[in-house]
C-alpha cells in the first residue's frame, strides 16, 4: 500500500493524525499545571482556569499553523503532480 513516489499510507496521513493529539495534550497538561499551582497557592481555580485557556490557545495557534503548513505542501504535491502528469502528455 504505497503511493508512487515511495511513501505508505501511515507517512501521508501520520502528521494528521496527530495534530488533534497534540492539541489535546496542550489543554490536559496546562489545565493539571494550573490546577497543581492552584493547590500549592491557594487561587483555586483561578490559576486553573488560565492553564486550561493558555492550553486552548497555545493547542489551536500549534493546530492551525501545522494545518496551514500541511495544506501548502498537499498543494505543492498536487501542482508537482500535475506538471507531471502535463510532461507525460
Amino acid at each position: 500500500m504505497t503511493r508512487e513516489s515511495g511513501t505508505t499510507w501511515a507517512q501521508s496521513f501520520g502528521p494528521y493524525l496527530t495534530m488533534g493529539i497534540q492539541l489535546a495534550l496542550a489543554v490536559v497538561v496546562f489545565f493539571f499545571v494550573g490546577r497543581w499551582l492552584d493547590g500549592k497557592l491557594g487561587t483555586a481555580p483561578w490559576l486553573m482556569l488560565a492553564g486550561l485557556l493558555v492550553g486552548i490557545v497555545g493547542g489551536m495557534i500549534k493546530f492551525l499553523r501545522a494545518a496551514v503548513a500541511l495544506g501548502k505542501e498537499a498543494n505543492r504535491d498536487a501542482e508537482e503532480d500535475r506538471a507531471d502528469e502535463h510532461d507525460r502528455h
